[in-house]
């Protein structure tokens, strides 16, 4: 019995060990653990014996052996599930019950994340708030965002909202409300089909409600561990209402509320090989196609900045372009905005 009991205690360790990952630094260090994601560039891995997960450098891996099933995401935008195994830096391999076994440079490697069937293992999240204030006519300002996703082997699921308020003496309030409800389906050669709906309130441009729902479909450019770059193009139903304005005589006015069919084109870049300084921009032109010749831009940009413990700093900058707004002379309204915030 007690020669039964040594040996149970000799296997277990044994045992824990094996149902965890192991990484080899390009210095020789070794970190085992279980590894959670790789994602721009950046694989965090929980230890055991760290309050905290780490988070090194894809590009110095060395070479790994895992016990945890990933979601892979290739650069030629294939995505495979498995385990992935290396002895050569220069040749990974994914170890997959459908796929059998492929080998990978790991560079092509784009995005991992462990396989769970947990609702929040698929979950990424992020929100963030600023303010800002000047004596000169009590000038206030509070702005916020936030974004929630939620990803499978072969679709996406997001959410991202952006607010400003702001006050002074004597002036109307001016707000800017946005959001983005964004589905996305993978295809083969780095394809994918898209649906959005968008809503916008902007009083500087009269907008009482805009909505904008989109199908169209997409293509990663360039799709790296170091950055995205894709184009998408489709169709859009455009819905409109206008707050009450002035005319150039002084008279109220309000513009007719409208719905029209538009064609759409849009890019996004994302770039993330800068250690903890990530950058990311996106623009989108339309143009009507059911009568007249009105175009419109949404363009956006944020810079953000890691700190520890998941906390990050961030700045914005958000534009729209009207060839034919509600108000004369405001073709076009932006926003600066700087943040501070904490992603999941």
């Amino acid at each position: 019995m007690r020669k039964f009991i040594l040996l149970l205690f000799c296997f277990v360790p044994l045992f824990s060990f094996a149902q965890m990952d192991s990484l080899v630094m390009i210095n020789g260090d070794i970190i085992v653990g279980e590894i959670k994601s790789m994602d721009r560039g950046v694989i965090e891995i929980e230890t055991d014996y760290s309050d905290s997960n780490f988070k090194i450098e894809w590009e110095g891996i060395q070479s790994m052996v895992c016990n945890t099933d990933f979601m892979v995401t290739l650069s030629n935008g294939k995505r495979v599930s498995g385990k992935i195994v290396s002895n050569d830096p220069e040749s990974f391999q994914i170890v997959s019950d459908e796929e059998g076994t492929l080998d990978v440079d790991p560079n092509d490697i784009v995005y991992l994340k462990s396989v769970e069937k947990t609702f929040l293992s698929k979950l990424s999240a992020s929100i963030d708030l600023g303010y800002s204030y000047a004596k000169a006519n009590n000038l206030s300002q509070l702005n916020g965002s936030a974004f929630i996703g939620y990803n499978t082997k072969r679709w996406a699921l997001s959410l991202s909202l952006n607010s400003l308020r702001s006050t002074q003496d004597n002036v109307d309030a001016i707000e800017r409300n946005d959001g983005t409800l964004t589905g996305n389906y993978f295809l083969p050669y780095g394809f994918y089909g898209t649906a959005d709906f968008r809503y916008l309130t902007n009083t500087e441009q009269s907008i009482q409600l805009r909505t904008t729902t989109s199908l169209g479909i997409g293509k990663y450019i360039i799709h790296t561990n170091a950055a995205y770059w894709g184009f998408s193009t489709g169709a859009s139903f455009l819905n409109e209402t206008f707050s009450q304005t002035t005319d150039e005589n002084g008279d109220p006015f309000t513009k007719p509320s409208n719905n029209s069919a538009e064609w759409y084109i849009g890019t996004e870049i994302n770039l993330f090989d800068t250690g903890d300084l990530s950058f990311n921009t996106n623009a989108r032109g339309s143009r009507t196609l059911s009568g007249g010749d009105r175009w419109r831009a949404d363009v956006g940009a944020n810079v953000k900045y890691d700190l520890p413990y998941d906390f990050y700093v961030k700045a914005g900058y958000n534009m729209n372009y009207d060839s034919q707004p509600a108000e004369a002379g405001k073709e076009v309204d932006y926003q600066y905005s700087f943040g501070f915030g904490w992603e999941l």
